[in-house]
């Protein structure tokens, strides 16, 4: 919270300015707020070095840098209020684009539905419909889960 600091002007007898808490004399930080900056700063530091090592094995055969750079940028949109207000724009804009990054954000994330949507989704993008296996593979697997292993 501020507290008003007083000061002459040459504009009139006083006027009031704000000083910021942290700038007060005898201001003294809690250990919560030292342990949340210091957890941010380490959110963000990570989230960089894991969307480097993404872009360095982004060449390499397969998609194994597209996961990698989305796991980084999630790291720093947990801490970086510019990156949440670039993603809301985002959301507004692309709402089907940005919404499994959502469901990567949650707590308690659905890892492997979202990968599985995705990989549908690359699928009926790159694939006529007559060479799509996925679907085909998932409909059998579930009527083979219910034959042998539900009543």
């Amino acid at each position: 919270m501020s507290v008003p600091d007083v000061r002459p002007s040459r504009q009139g007898p006083l006027f009031v300015t704000f000083v910021p808490t942290f700038l007060q004399p005898g201001f003294r930080p809690s250990g919560d707020a030292v342990a949340r900056v210091l957890r941010r700063a380490a959110y963000m530091v990570s989230g960089v070095i894991v969307v480097i090592l993404g872009v360095l094995i982004a060449p390499l055969p397969g998609p194994g840098g597209i996961p990698v750079i989305a796991l980084g940028l999630v790291l720093i949109l947990r801490s970086s209020f510019w990156a949440k207000r670039q993603f809301i724009r985002a959301q507004y804009a692309r709402p089907r684009f940005v919404y499994p990054f959502r469901r990567l954000l949650r707590r308690k994330p659905e890892i492997a539905p979202v990968f599985w949507q995705q990989a549908l989704r690359a699928e009926k993008l790159f694939l006529k419909s007559a060479h799509r296996r996925l679907a085909r593979v998932r409909r059998s697997s579930r009527r083979f889960w219910r034959r042998n292993f539900q009543r």
